[in-house]
Parts: C-alpha cells; structure tokens; sequence
C-alpha cells in the first residue's frame, strides 16, 4: 500500500455536500491535537487555502491542509446517514485505535 496516497471522498460524500449547496465553501477535514485518543478531526464548511489539496466532485470540493494530510493518507471520507443521525465519517487505515464518538483516533 502506497502510504502517499491522498484521501479519496466517496460519491455519497459528494452528493450530501452537493444537496446542502456547500459552495462556493469547500468542507475542509482537519486533523488536531487532542480528543480522547490523541488526535480528533475537525470537519467544517470553510474556504480553500491556496496550499490546501482540493478533492472535486458532483461540483462540490473537500479540502484537506498540508499539515493533516500525512494522518489522512489512503482515507475514505463519506457520509453515512444512521439512527442516531447523519454525518461525514472518515475511515482512516492509519489510525490505531478509535473512541466511540468516532472522532478521535489515535496513530
């Protein structure tokens, strides 16, 4: 497994962004200090950053900051719609071990 590889955001991800009408912001995934794990994302609605990678689809954009990028490598984003509510969840190989709110994760 290449460990360069970008994140990859799932059509379904895109279809969510396109139906709340993001843009022209872009939601941007973060990964921060802190959380119960060590690590946590951060997932906005915000503008590009020129350094930022842009991921484009169905007319909408995710955008991820150099700094985040080595933690988010080979990951899925998506959008998952379930009991207890809807939301965007990464699923992160690089991530050892996670919490139950399933935003935060440890490497």
């Amino acid at each position: 497994m290449d460990l360069n590889l970008p994140p990859t955001v799932t059509d379904r991800a895109f279809a969510r962004l396109a139906e709340i009408d993001a843009a022209p912001q872009a939601l941007r995934i973060a990964v921060e200090g802190g959380g119960c794990s060590g690590f946590q994302y951060e997932i906005k609605l915000d503008d590009p950053a020129d350094d930022d990678l842009v991921l484009e689809g169905d007319g909408q954009r995710v955008v991820v900051d150099q700094v985040s990028l080595p933690f988010l490598a080979n990951a899925v984003i998506d959008f998952t719609e379930e009991l207890i509510g809807a939301r965007f969840v990464i699923e992160n190989p690089n991530a050892t071990s996670s919490c139950g709110c399933g935003t935060s994760f440890s490497m």
